[in-house]
């Protein structure tokens, strides 16, 4: 089997025009990036169209580091949806470079269910992370400004300043550092440190923003820290909104491009599930919605992050209804969650496999709290056996539930046929089905404590005094009807990365909270997770080429 970019790369690419007649979007309305990608205009939002347009949703179980394939897979059902005459869009987020050049690779899909050109989608794309994160840095930059100025000084004190800068790379040496050094003309001596890009609350806020106004608005609200005399201080105090949202004026905007089979595919916005809210933009949901019958997207990592804050979030805020949920599952990963090595997730493993089910019905039942019965999609992989898929499906019979192999990594829509005929039969079943876990009203305890105890599966939710301090100052704020977006580890249902399966009779620990009052929600941070990734000892960047006409190579 060929590499994925050797399969893109050899991929009879569309002009984006001819995509873009597809969705009846006429040439002068779109704004061109080269000859195969471009931006599309807000004005074809249609709130109406939105209402009518059914919405699937991608998720999955607990991934192995390496993934399981939901782009793919999301990508795969659209074309096969297509294939059967369904007039449907694929809708997914931006790649950050973090993943690209670290142990991930590239997000824009996998063998025959790529979005395509995939090179220009997994490096600088249109510029959108460029811009959230100048946006970012340029209220970083006002924030130590007017702490160095004697003229228009808000009196901010340092040691409450919650606003790091940003940027769109895995760099464990920038997570905490000392700023300002060098002299009294020089800014203020301060701790600070960077994130990674997804993690900015720019990047959240562009993703819940419905328009530009709104947009604006959002990043006023954006809180800094306190002055000395204990008044908070908000992004508006330092007039900062206006110019970040004209570094956002392009980035706003959802960009178009293909599948391998010319599918049209929406791609906007890289919020990290396991950090912020880890889908793509409300914007280009609704867009996708307005210009086709079924838009397919997905929401990051596993059901108890992505699909838990698609609905709670970004459903809640755009009110999106939806109508079908897929959960991607795999041998490999299932085994992983009975207790095999990654080393040895290739070999056949019965006892390891059937171990590992409660996983996945622990996920079934996560959807099952939104009101869903998922269609179960078994991402196929070369080393799984007959015996191994014959017993997942027999599984997911007795859980009562609708599943079938996707082959579309080898076969692309061809291969996702049978899963588009179950994710069909049940979108048709489901016009209404969709309740949030929490409503907005709840005090912030019991949201954390529901979603902990109800997605998660934990005992108890401990709070250490720093969270319970920072939470009681929110609702100071006034602020007490926000969301809860909870930062915690993808590699466990737990808040414990070592910790496979199903979980019991644990407790979730939540250590700090921040908030995001422009995203429109509180952070509470569960264990040891880390909003600034390290690169990994062989980081996939060393793989990656380019020769003397331009062609690249070793990105996947």
């Amino acid at each position: 089997m060929k590499q994925d970019i050797e399969i893109a790369q050899e991929a009879k690419i569309k002009p984006i025009v001819k995509i873009a007649e597809k969705l009846g979007i006429p040439h002068d309305d779109l704004e061109l990036y080269g000859k195969y990608k471009a931006k599309i205009p807000l004005h074809f939002i249609d709130e109406e169209k939105v209402k009518k347009a059914k919405l699937i949703l991608v998720t999955a179980i607990t991934p192995t580091p390496a993934g399981e394939g939901k782009t793919t897979t999301s990508i795969g059902l659209a074309q096969a949806l297509n294939r059967i005459g369904k007039r449907t869009t694929v809708v997914l987020r931006e790649p950050s470079l973090g993943p690209v050049f670290g142990i991930k690779g590239g997000a824009a899909g996998g063998g025959y269910s790529q979005v395509i050109p995939m090179e220009d989608i997994n490096l600088h794309f249109t510029g959108d992370i460029s811009a959230v994160e100048k946006a970012h840095n340029l209220l970083a930059a006002l924030i130590d400004n007017n702490i160095q100025s004697k003229g228009g000084n808000l009196g901010i004190d340092p040691r409450t300043i919650e606003w790091k800068r940003v940027m769109d790379m895995n760099e464990r040496s920038l997570r905490d550092i000392v700023i300002g050094l060098g002299g009294t003309t020089e800014g203020v001596p301060r701790q600070s440190g960077f994130d990674i890009t997804a993690a900015s609350e720019v990047m959240a806020t562009l993703c819940i923003a419905r328009d530009l106004d709104d947009l604006k608005f959002r990043l006023g609200n954006i809180f800094i820290g306190y002055t000395y005399s204990d008044k908070p201080v908000f992004a508006r105090d330092l007039k900062a909104q206006g110019a970040m949202t004209a570094l956002l004026k392009d980035a706003i905007k959802p960009n178009l491009v293909q599948t391998l089979e010319g599918t049209p595919a929406l791609i906007h916005g890289g919020p990290f599930a396991n950090i912020a809210q880890g889908t793509n933009s409300i914007i280009a949901t609704k867009t996708g919605l307005s210009l086709s019958d079924i838009v397919v997207t997905e929401a990051g990592f596993a059901s108890e992050l992505g699909a838990e804050k698609f609905f709670d979030i970004k459903s809640q805020f755009g009110n999106l209804k939806t109508n079908a949920v897929v959960i991607v599952a795999t041998v490999r990963a299932l085994k992983y969650h009975g207790g095999v090595k990654l080393s040895a997730l290739q070999n056949e493993n019965i006892d390891a496999l059937q171990k590992g089910f409660e996983n996945l019905d622990k996920h079934i039942e996560n959807m099952k709290y939104f009101g869903f019965n998922p269609i179960v999609a078994i991402n196929k992989f070369d080393s799984d056996t007959d015996a191994e898929l014959e017993l997942l499906l027999d599984h997911c019979k007795s859980q009562n539930v609708k599943a079938a192999v996707n082959n579309a990594w080898a076969k692309g829509g061809e291969g996702a046929i049978e899963l588009a005929n179950k994710v069909f039969e049940s979108v048709t079943d489901c016009p209404d089905c969709y309740k949030p876990l929490y409503d907005l009203s709840w005090s912030f305890e019991e949201k954390i404590e529901t979603i902990c105890k109800k997605m998660y599966g934990a005992n108890h939710v401990e709070y250490a005094l720093k969270a319970k301090t920072q939470l009681e100052k929110i609702e100071k704020l006034g602020l007490g009807n926000l969301a809860v977006c909870i930062a915690k580890t993808q590699k466990s249902l737990s808040d414990d990365q070592n910790k496979r399966g199903r979980p019991q009779g644990f407790t979730v620990k939540i250590r700090e909270v921040e908030l995001s009052s422009g995203a429109g929600f509180i952070v509470p941070i569960a264990g040891t997770i880390m909003r600034m990734p390290g690169l990994p000892v062989n980081p996939s960047a060393e793989k990656i080429d380019i020769d003397a006409d331009g062609k690249i190579s070793g990105l996947f």
